[in-house]
Parts: structure tokens; sequence; C-alpha cells
């Protein structure tokens, strides 16, 4: 640019444009390595920690694991270990923009003088100003986490229970629960982004305010001259200062960020694990004589309760010994066997075990996958050993029933199995790990009495023989053949000796009946066993459909003409400030006073406008989450139960997590650069055309030519990104099932597997990513290129133009505004590759958006009467069932009445459509032919709602949500402390109750885990008692009761539902024997439904049933029925 003051020199203007090319070409490479390999170093940061997490799992002790619930666990793992693979890259600019400043102000210094010193006063006070707002800020964010915390962990506990949220109907209540953690997330997100619409407008402010502030000084220190050399470099220099004074507050908040997830991931790290150390025993040699052996053990779940769960325990057990632990609800039945896993926290004695140890766990746990997975469950194949194991726990047939034999896939936490089956798997993968001590926690309570006596026969006395077992059960059939009984009470062994010895001495050992439960999902086994639906994935462009979208769904189109607009206005003052100055130098008599008062003038108008910007993005982004959000919600609230049964909880978790928060954070401002940076661009382009025509020739194939790379790029992007978006559930999901069976994989001596399993996992979503990472830079590198062609180009026109022919202030303002094309370029090309990526989490929400919804919850003109159903009576009519629209029937043609008051004992081996009956009584299925009357009405013309408030259920499997004893017994607040007490006191639980010190507001931690599931069970009858409704359906609820409390169970349900109509699902027969009417099914077909005594005199399927199920209990069977029968 001093070329022009002197003689024309051409050679010192083109070496000047040499070192100006060697510096955009190091300065372009050395970027784009530097982002490349901090990205790098990044994902291995983010890989080592999220295994370490996951390793750390492995090992948290039983207190521990409560402080970290499965869904925090998956935050720790999607949220925090990414956010501390950002942390390299982050790092490395806060000490590079620093650097940057000095070396910016040295410059500007040495250009001006004296002159820039008062211009330093501005740029201070600036950067002070941004330090609270950073502080503001994080606080927001940490604000912003913990309330996304909150609604993870309560999306995640309503989608695992959502069965029987529809079956009782509360779904508004959850639906409310969920918005309300969510509008509370929300303040602080807005919080959020209005802070950075100001921390914008301070950014656009201080080189405005700062190269005012340096031209005054220039003038009144008289330190340099104000020409165009002078005006220009001081503008360049403040444009590079601008950028670090940006990026220092933003990398301080992002170190923030980086700390607190850094704590929260320390916290999990350094929380107590389980230590092997104090006397815990566990040698995998067999030297000593006893298996196990427990000397004065004292052992507590939580240390803050008084009284520990187990005490003064002694135990000897001698190696082959096979010991029933029996016992009430409650009495530490469970907790016996953690205490020989040695997973729960022992105050005192000692415990030896010797050899290894298969366990069997009673809610089962099953991995998705295929059986033959979960049976050999990481064990090479053994073909003769792998056959046994499945036909002693009687797998066989079911195996040959499924459509692909033991290579079905299994859902996540087994959602296509029966209760049964997942039992009886995780029964098989015992008997083939071949272990030497078993530990079986009633696996016999899912199973019916045939299968069970089958399983005790074939699997614990003849497969097993040789093994040291120790078997809690509920079965007193099977007592009398175990070689010493356990009794339980209240945490402590009672009684122990074998069955002769404990019947002499007049206990109160009563006839246990085993129960069979069965799982509410019959799917039809023989056709529908590939339930898991596959993720989709749209391929090819989503391109502008989607955002177009994104923003007619938030309905923010006039929000973006708003923003557009702010951006144009911003750009016009900002150019029209600079040519001002352009022209200005020109001007011999023109004072330095007017040249700066009138370019102050113009340019600080134009930082409010960047405020203005901010703030509508800020809006636009609030709107789009909070309709994307909503929707969501409902849809995933109003979906069929056939939905939940085939979606993966971590397909639907990823929804409202990660995708979630892109909608919330990243959308809003990649959609005001993408839309705004072009005006800029073009404003660039269109100055240096202005004052050198020349360009275009050059300009316009560069474009051309960055569109066509760009495109070339977005193919492979754009399905890198989709791919992404499927490898990174899997992760979740593992870790995820993992939490839920810690204990298990412990037990089999199995972390070290799952660990492998999960690196393989972690490693296929780095690849990804990393694959994305590259081709970006790929990009880039290829843009700039051609970018810095167009500069070049510009450049050295302007020193090869004839002298004059540019007037010196025009020759600044050209290059001022080309240097920044290059960086502009790449701003949009950047933050435009990210929006095609992140608009992909909008179509993944959009699928769910558009689920097929159940029924209207309740239909205007047809509400039945408030007293209906005030008998009670059910006419079923032809009714016929099938799952999809294109599979088998379930359920073939049924017709028969329910009398009103009557009890009805169902019956039917597995797979007979007992639980397609109750889902279609209950419309979770729509029949697909045929009716179902109530008290004459029928059921399918009215809303869902007023059919579920008045039928109750005491479902198989015991849910509780965390809250308290008050909102787990009743959610919609509907009744008062007094009724809740009434209730409690008829299901035995007001002495447990009464004793804990916040009466009904005690909590009830995730899934009810802090309470047994026989008292899991109580509730859930509980619920029923206080909703008192004509029409109670029992499914099979007695399964994990022990028989005093089953016997208190019937004696109330007797008591109070005398008028009422009760179905009960069983396969029990004493639960059916007393009924007034028995319903036999067989594979969908009604075979009999007559009274229990009729059917017992002739040869009926009941009869043969009845006779069945005595053989297999074996003793004193006669006047077992003669007692029932009286």
């Amino acid at each position: 640019m001093h070329a022009w003051d002197g003689d024309t020199d051409l050679k010192q203007g083109l070496s000047i444009v040499g070192f100006l090319i060697l510096a955009k070409v190091v300065d372009s490479l050395s970027q784009r390595h530097w982002f490349f390999d901090s990205r790098r170093s990044g994902l291995k940061m983010r890989s080592a920690l999220m295994v370490a997490v996951y390793s750390q799992q492995l090992k948290l002790s039983s207190s521990a694991r409560r402080r970290h619930s499965t869904g925090e666990i998956e935050n720790y793992i999607a949220v925090d270990a990414y956010r501390m693979g950002e942390f390299p890259w982050w790092f490395h600019v806060s000490w590079t923009c620093p650097v940057q400043l000095v070396l910016s102000i040295g410059i500007l210094f040495g250009v001006v003088g004296v002159g820039a010193l008062p211009g330093l006063v501005p740029l201070l006070i600036c950067g002070l100003i941004n330090v609270p707002f950073a502080k503001i800020q994080q606080n927001c964010m940490a604000r912003f986490m913990i309330s996304q915390d909150e609604r993870l962990r309560s999306t995640s506990e309503i989608l695992n229970s959502m069965k029987i949220i529809k079956l009782q109907s509360w779904e508004d209540k959850f639906k409310n629960l969920v918005e309300n953690l969510r509008a509370n997330e929300i303040i602080w997100l807005s919080k959020t982004q209005i802070m950075k619409a100001y921390s914008s407008f301070l950014y656009w402010m201080s080189p405005t305010i700062v190269s005012a502030v340096v031209f005054i000084g220039c003038a009144l220190f008289n330190s340099a001259p104000l020409n165009a050399g002078t005006i220009f470099t001081v503008l360049v220099t403040l444009r590079n200062l601008s950028e670090p004074v940006r990026m220092i507050p933003e990398a301080l908040s992002t170190m923030i960020q980086v700390k607190v997830s850094f704590d929260r991931l320390n916290a999990i790290l350094l929380d107590e694990e389980l230590d092997s150390s104090d006397g815990n025993l566990r040698t995998i040699s067999r030297s000593s004589v006893n298996a196990v052996e427990i000397q004065d053990g004292n052992f507590i779940w939580d240390h803050e309760s008084v009284s520990p769960t187990l005490r003064d325990v002694n135990l000897e057990i001698k190696w082959g010994q096979k010991i029933a632990v029996c016992g009430p609800v409650g009495a530490g039945k469970s907790s016996l066997l953690y205490a020989v896993l040695g997973e729960i926290p022992k105050i005192s004695g000692t415990v030896n075990v010797s050899g290894t140890i298969a366990y069997v766990s009673q809610t089962s746990w099953i991995q998705s996958g295929t059986v033959q997975d979960n049976i050999l469950f990481g064990k090479p194949m053994d073909k003769i050993r792998y056959e046994n194991a499945i036909k002693v726990c009687a797998l066989d047939k079911d195996i040959k029933d499924f459509s692909h034999g033991d290579l079905t896939e299994i859902g996540q936490r087994g959602i296509n199995m029966n209760g049964g089956q997942k039992q009886r798997i995780q029964l098989a993968r015992a008997v083939y790990n071949d272990a030497d001590i078993y530990l079986l926690d009633d696996p016999f309570s899912a199973v019916d009495a045939h299968t069970a006596a089958i399983l005790f026969n074939d699997c614990v006395m003849t497969a097993l023989r040789e093994k040291t077992v120790i078997l809690v059960t509920h079965q007193v059939e099977f007592l009398s053949e175990v070689d010493k009984i356990l009794v339980m009470e209240s945490g402590k062994v009672t009684q122990s000796g074998n069955y002769e010895n404990l019947l002499t001495t007049g206990t109160a050992f009563e006839q246990l009946v085993s129960a069979h439960k069965e799982s509410i999902l019959e799917l039809d086994q023989k056709n529908e066993n590939k339930t898991r639906t596959e993720e989709s994935q749209e391929i090819g462009d989503v391109g502008w459909k989607t955002f177009r979208d994104y923003i007619s769904f938030s309905r923010g189109s006039l929000m973006l003409c708003w923003i557009i607009l702010a951006q144009s206005v911003f750009v016009a003052l900002q150019t029209a400030s600079t040519f001002w100055l352009a022209l200005g130098v020109e001007v011999p008599n023109l004072s330095s006073a007017t040249l700066i008062g009138v370019y102050s003038l113009i340019s600080f108008p134009s930082s409010v406008f960047v405020y203005l910007r901010s703030l509508f993005t800020a809006y636009l982004g609030l709107r789009g989450s909070a309709a994307f959000f909503s929707s969501f919600t409902t849809a995933i609230f109003n979906a069929p139960m056939l939905f939940f049964d085939s979606t993966p909880v971590g397909r639907i978790l990823t929804r409202v997590s990660s995708d979630l928060s892109i909608l919330d954070f990243d959308i809003p401002f990649s959609i005001t650069f993408v839309a705004s940076i072009p005006i800029e661009i073009v404003t660039i382009i269109g100055i240096m055309v202005f004052v050198t025509w020349q360009v275009l020739i050059v300009a316009v194939p560069a474009m051309v030519a960055s569109k066509y790379v760009q495109g070339y790029y977005q193919a492979s992007a754009r399905e890198l990104i989709r791919i992404n978006g499927t490898t990174k559930a899997p992760v979740m999901n593992f870790a995820s099932e993992t939490s839920l069976g810690v204990v298990t994989i412990r037990a089999f001596n199995m972390a070290d597997r799952f660990f492998k399993k999960y690196l393989k996992l972690v490693d296929t979503d780095a690849t990804l990513f990393f694959h994305s990472n590259v081709a970006m830079e790929w990009l880039l590198l290829r843009i700039e290129a051609l970018q810095n062609l167009t500069v070049i180009t510009a450049a050295l026109l302007l020193i090869l133009a004839p002298q004059g022919y540019v007037s010196p202030g025009l020759v600044g303002l050209s290059l001022s505004y080309a240097f920044t094309l290059t960086g502009a370029q790449i701003f949009w090309t950047r933050w435009y590759c990210n929006l095609l990526n992140y608009i992909i989490s909008v179509e993944r929400i959009k699928q769910f958006i558009h689920l097929p919804a159940e029924p209207p919850a309740i239909v205007k003109d047809n509400r039945p009467p408030s007293s209906w159903p005030s008998k009670g009576r059910i006419d079923l009519q032809a009714l016929e069932i099938r799952y999809r629209p294109n599979a088998p029937l379930v359920l073939k043609g049924i017709t028969c009445t329910f009398k009103e008051g009557s009890r009805v004992g169902v019956v039917g081996r597995t797979g007979s459509g007992k639980s397609t009956l109750i889902s279609a009584l209950f419309r979770l299925v729509e029949p697909a032919n045929g009716d179902i009357v109530i008290d004459g009405i029928n059921i399918c013309s009215m809303g869902l709602k007023d059919l579920r408030m008045k039928l109750s259920i005491i479902p198989q499997e015991p849910t509780l949500f965390k809250g308290s004893i008050r909102t787990n017994l009743d959610p919609l607040g509907l009744y008062s402390d007094d009724d809740i007490w009434k209730a409690l006191e008829k299901c035995q639980l007001k002495e447990t109750i009464s004793r804990l010190p916040n009466l009904l507001d005690s909590s009830v931690s995730d899934e009810g885990g802090n309470w047994s599931l026989g008292q899991r069970q109580l509730f859930c009858l509980g619920r029923v008692l206080l909703k008192r409704n004509r029409i109670l359906v029992l499914d099979e609820a007695t399964a994990s009761i022990d028989s005093a409390t089953d016997v208190i169970l019937q004696r109330i349900i007797r008591q109070e539902f005398a008028e009422c109509t009760v179905i009960t699902v069983a396969h029990r027969v004493p639960t059916v024997i007393d009924s007034d009417m028995v319903m036999v099914l067989s594979y969908g077909k009604l075979v009999e439904y007559d009274e229990p005594s009729k059917l017992m005199e002739t040869n009926s399927s009941f009869s043969k049933l009845v006779a069945e199920y005595w053989s297999s209990c074996g003793k004193n069977s006669s006047s077992n029925i003669s007692r029932l029968q009286h």
C-alpha cells in the first residue's frame, strides 16, 4: 500500500504479494492440521472417559449404584464424556488467543505509535465486562444440566413402565410431569440464549469504539498521519483483534463447562467401589471343606437405616449340598444371596466363598441379542452341553416355536419373551456356565407348576446334582427334597434343618403352591419374533425440506425474515462507514474531527442490529424447541402399546437427550449464520469488484468450484453423520443394559468380557466421528485455497494497475475487505455443513412425531354414565384379536359372558392367549372383529380414559415410580390421607410404613428398588383398593409372594371385592378352584367355560390341568384337593 507514496516500485509490490502468498499457505495448512489433531486427541480422551465410566459402573458398590441411576450413567457417557472430548481444541484456543491479542496490539503501536494507547482502554473494558457474563452464563448452564438430568431420569422411568401407565390411564399425569420438568429446563435455556445476544453485541461494539478512539488518539498526539495507509492498517488489525476478544470468554465458559463435567465424572469415578478386601474371600480353587461359610455376619443396605438388613447370620454349606431358603415377603431372602455374592455392605463378620458362582436373579435380566448369545454368555460353544442346558430348562419346545430357533433376536429388556421364557433363559445361562455354586433367587416364580416341577427335578436335582445350590423359593412342594431348609424372618435365620425336622417342630410351614406368572405380551411366538424394528435412517439429501419443516413447525418464517433484515442493515452500515473513510481521506481540507465523527455515527448503530439479530435467533430457537418437544411428548404418550414393545427405550431416549439438545443449542445459531454470512460475502466481493472489476475473472470460477467441492463432500458427510447417529445408540443401550444387570455380570465374573465388548462399540462410534472430522478438514483446505486465489488476484491487480488508476483510499478499502473474504467463506462453509448435520436431528425427532396414535382418551358424544359399570357384567361376542394388521389371530372368536359379581378364573398353557384377553379388555390392542360389552355398553365406542379409569388391574410386574409412597398409591391426588392409610391397612403395609420416619412421604427409589418384590405387589393391591371399581383383573399377581401373604391377599380380595366381577388369570389351580366359573383357553380358542366343580367331574381339559398340577406337586395331593373344595 505504501508503494504509491513514492515511485511505483513494481519489484517491491510483487515481493509483498509473494510474502502474502507464502503467509496464506502456511496459515491455511497449519490451522487445518491444528484443528484436525486437536479433535483427534479429543476423540481419544472422550473414548477413554466413556470406557472409564463404563468400567467403573461394573465396580460400584450398591449404595453408590443408588446414587448414580441408569439414566445418569447414560448422561455421563453421552454428555459429559463428549464435552471432555471438545476440551483439547478449546484448551489451545485459550492460549493462542492471548498471543494473537498481544501481536495485534504490537502492530497497532508499530503503525500508530502513542496514539494507540487510548484505544486499549475500551478494549480492556470490553474484555472485563465479558467475565461476569461468562460467569452468569456458566451458572445458567449448570442449572440447565441439572434440570435436564431430572427430566431424562423421569422420562426413562416412564418409558420403562409405559404399560402400567396405560393400564391405569395415568398418561396425563406423567405427561404433565415431563412437561413441567421441561418448562423448568426452558427457563435456564432461555436465560443462556439471551445472554449470548448480549455478548455478541459487546463483540461488535468493541472494534467500532476502539477504532474511533485510536483515530482520535492519532489526531491528538499527531503520532501518525491519518492517511489511507494508517487507517486501513488499523482497521484490519482491529478486525484481527476482535476474534480473540470474542473467543477468550467463549473459551473460558467452555473450560468452565468442562470443569463441571470433569467434577461429575470424578464423582462417579471416585465413588465407593465394592471392596473385596474386608473378609469377603472369593477363591476360585475348591480347597476348603465348605463351599460357603458366613460367621456372625451383619449386613446393611442403607448406611442411614437403624437396623441391619441381615443380623447374626451363621451359615455353613458343604460341597454339593442343596439348600432352600424360604420366608415371608421382605424377610431378607434375596439379601442373603447378595451377602454370598458380596454385593451387600458388611458391618461385621466374615464371608468365605470358594469356587465359581452362577446366579439367577429374581427379576430376569436378559440382554438384547439372540437367545443363543444369552445362554452362552460369552463362553465358547459346546454343542452337547448347550443342548443339555436347553433341555433341562424346558426351553426346547419354546425354541422350536420361535421363528428363527435359538437365533431369534430378543428385544431390549427381553421385551418379546414372556416372563417364563426369560426366567428359563436365565436358568439355562447358569447351567451352561458350569459353575461350582449356584445361587437361584426364586427361579420358578414365573413358570407354571408343571414346568416348575420339570425344572426342579431335571435341572436342580439332576443336572446340578454335584453342585452346591442355594435356592430361594416360595414353593413348598420342593422343600422335602433338599438337604437343608433355612427359614428367614425379618433379616434373621430363625430355623434351619431338613423337611422332617421342621415339620415335627410344628412351625407354620404352610403349603406354598407354585405360581405361574406369564408375560402380558404373549406375542404369538410362532410367527412374530423379529420384533425389533430396525432403526430407520433417511438416505440421500435431506436438504431444504427438513429445514423448511423446522421453520414452519416452529412458525418462525417471520423471525427468519427479521434476522436477515437485521443482518442486512448491519452489513450496510459497516460498509458505509469504511467507504466514508476511503473517500474522506481523499478530500484535502476535511478536518480529522469530521472524518472520525461521521465514521462513529455510522458504525455505532450497526452493533444494535447485531444485538437484534442474536435476540431473534434466541427466540427462533426457543420456539422451535418448544414446538418440537410438545409434539414429540404428545406423540409418545399417545402411541399405542405396540410401539413400545417394538422400540428399544434407548432409541426414544436419544431423541429427547442428544437430538433435543442440538435443537436447543446448535440449530438456531447455525441457521442465523448460514442465512446471514452470505450477505457479508456478497458485499466483500462487491467492494473488490467496485475497485477492480477484473477480480470477477477469478472470483466467479472460484465460487463455482467451491460450490462443487462442497457438494462432493456433502454426499459422504451426510451419510457419515447419519450412520454415526445409529452407532451412538448401541453404546448407550449397552451401558444402560449393563447397569441393570451389574449384579449378574459380577456374579458370573464376566466384567472383563463386557468391558471388551463395550470397547468395540466405542471404537465403532469413534471411527465414524473421526471420518466426519477428516472429511470436514479436507473440504476446508480446498475451499481456503480457492478463496486465497481470489484475494491474491485482487492484490496483484492493484499493484499492476497504472499509476493513479485507483485512489489509495480505495486500494486500502479493497485489500482490507479482501483479507476477510477467506475467513468469512470458511466460517460459512463450516456452519453450513454443521447445519446440514444438525438438521438430521430434526429429522430423527420428526420420525417419532408422526406416530400413529391410539384411539382418543375421551369421546365427547359417547361418555359412559358416571355410575357405569354399576353391575360389572362382561359379554365377549365373537372376539378376535391380532397384534399387527397382517399377523395371525391370537384370539380366535371367543364368545362368553362373565356374570355381574362373579369370580372368573382364566387358565391355559403358556401362549394360549390369557394375557391377550386382558389386553383386549383394556384396549391395549383393538379387536380385529367382535365386541366386548360391559353393562350393555360396547367398550370400543367410548374413550380410552373413560374405560381404563373404570377397570382395576393388579398387573404381573409390580411397578413403582421414583417419588413418595403417596404419589405411588395415588398419582392423580384424588384421595385423602385417611383413605390411603385405610387402604394400606387392608393390604398389610400399614405397620411397615408407620415405622418409617416420613410416613406417607417416605421415598421410593428408581423402579421401587428399595422395596422387595412382594411389598411392591402389595402396593399395587393398595392402588386397586383405593379405586374401588366394579371390575377387577388379577394378572397372576401372586407369583412372587410367600403363601402367608398370599392367603391374606386372597382374603382381602374376597372381602373387599365381594360385589365385584373379579377375573383372575392364573396357572395355579388353587387360585381358580373356588371361582364361580372357569374359562379354559387353548391356542386362542375357548375350550371350556363352566363351574369348576362340574368340570372336575368330567374328563375335561380343566381336570387334566388339575391332575397334572397335583402330580407335579407330588405329595399329599388328595387331602389338598378335598381341603380346597370344602
